[in-house]
């Protein structure tokens, strides 16, 4: 009888020994790994605080930054090529510009163009050549300058784009020197001004402050401020009763020279 009690009887399991699983269970316990290994791996470990780390800098957007690469200008191919009428006469100790028929029986609206495209040259001789010849171009032209003033506004937004300081430098003289080389220049440039001055309204305010140092770029007339300043204020006077208020439209730090 008490043989028989003991037999009916279910045989617990010892303690820290598991009962026997099915093989599923068993495979599905082996493949999660992630419950097993869920140590540091013997890294060291510390009960000092951890060191804030330095915030992340704010990358700068480059807006002011110069383009790396400027395009092959139309002036270079042409003068490689030979079809520009002018040379650099290198007698003497200052070079000059020699012109193989006189400026005044040029065809303007295909020569002036091209040079105002040479404006963006950084390499001799194409950018002595450029802006020499752009200067005589502007002073011996007269009435046919008018007449050319829609072609020469690419060239010049192109100029201005680059955000190169001494293209941008050279560019503003040059605009300068086109409003004041005939009458009705200035009011006819007035259309486009959506054009050319954004960039203008970029650097009119973006001053260098070097403390109680000298700005040798005085002398030379290279401060682009001051530069563009001038351009505004030639704009103004040269271009009729509508030029301020462009102006003040596309620039609204301008204050006006006239009032």
């Amino acid at each position: 009888m008490l043989q028989q009690q003991n037999t009916n009887k279910r045989i617990k399991p010892i303690q820290g020994h598991s009962p026997q699983r099915s093989p599923g269970k068993f495979s599905s316990n082996l493949l999660n790994i992630s419950n097993k290994f869920a140590g540091t791996g013997g890294m060291c470990s510390s009960l000092a605080p951890k060191k804030a780390q330095a915030p992340q800098k704010v990358p700068k957007s480059g807006i002011f930054q110069a383009l790396p690469m400027i395009e092959q200008t139309l002036f270079k191919k042409y003068y490689d090529r030979g079809d520009l009428p002018i040379a650099v006469n290198f007698s003497g100790a200052v070079r000059k510009i020699v012109w193989k028929c006189e400026p005044e029986c040029l065809d303007y609206h295909l020569y002036l163009p091209i040079f105002f495209e040479g404006l963006r040259e950084t390499e001799d001789p194409y950018k002595f050549l450029a802006v020499n010849g752009c200067e005589e171009l502007l002073q011996k032209g007269e009435t046919k300058i008018l007449s050319v003033l829609p072609q020469l506004i690419i060239p010049i937004k192109k100029a201005l784009a680059t955000k190169n300081h001494d293209i941008m430098c050279i560019t503003l003289k040059k605009i300068q020197k086109l409003v004041k080389s005939g009458q009705m220049i200035g009011e006819a440039l007035v259309p486009y001004y959506r054009q050319i001055l954004p960039v203008m309204n970029m650097y009119k305010n973006k001053r260098l402050n070097i403390g109680d140092k000298i700005d040798y770029a005085q002398r030379k007339n290279e401060n682009l401020s001051d530069l563009i300043q001038e351009t505004l204020e030639t704009l103004e006077k040269n271009g009729g009763e509508d030029a301020y208020i462009n102006i003040k439209y596309m620039i609204p730090t301008y204050e006006s020279c006239m009032f």
